[in-house]
């Protein structure tokens, strides 16, 4: 099992003020960004979000599985089975996908590249925000 830590108040809003994260509401979030979790089951355990199971998708849905539900507010860690260690990049203040590209792939044009491979959790790659944790394709 893997475990990664997500900055818990940075990520995405899906509740109301008095309203916690549930496991109906994370399910939904990644089934409403279009991810395939065919065979997962997500379950909640207090701030950190178990992912088992999914045996046939690839390692790219999984990575995905675990941004959707890591980035989002009150989540603190996820963890799940992966095969491989995916990476992961923490966006700080002043980041752009260029300069985590530059420092991460070795050149600021290959942003593109990390853009695509966080869509759809990205809709522009000026669309960042510092907390927010990033697949870097490998």
């Amino acid at each position: 099992m893997g475990l990664w830590n997500f900055v818990k108040g940075a990520g995405k809003a899906l509740f109301g003020d008095d309203d916690a994260a549930t496991e109906e509401t994370l399910a939904k979030e990644v089934a409403d960004l279009g991810i395939n979790t065919e065979g997962l089951d997500i379950k909640l355990d207090g701030e950190k979000v178990v992912i088992a199971g999914g045996e046939g998708l690839s390692a790219e849905e999984r990575e995905k599985v675990i941004l959707a539900v890591g980035n989002v507010e009150g989540v603190a860690e996820v963890e799940a089975e992966m095969e491989n260690e995916p990476v992961f990049h923490t966006v700080e203040k002043g980041d752009t996908l260029w300069a985590i590209a530059a420092k991460t792939l070795g050149n600021g044009a290959k942003y593109e590249q990390i853009f695509e491979a966080n869509r759809p959790m990205l809709s522009h790659p000026d669309k960042i925000y510092p907390g927010q944790n990033l697949r870097i394709p490998q």
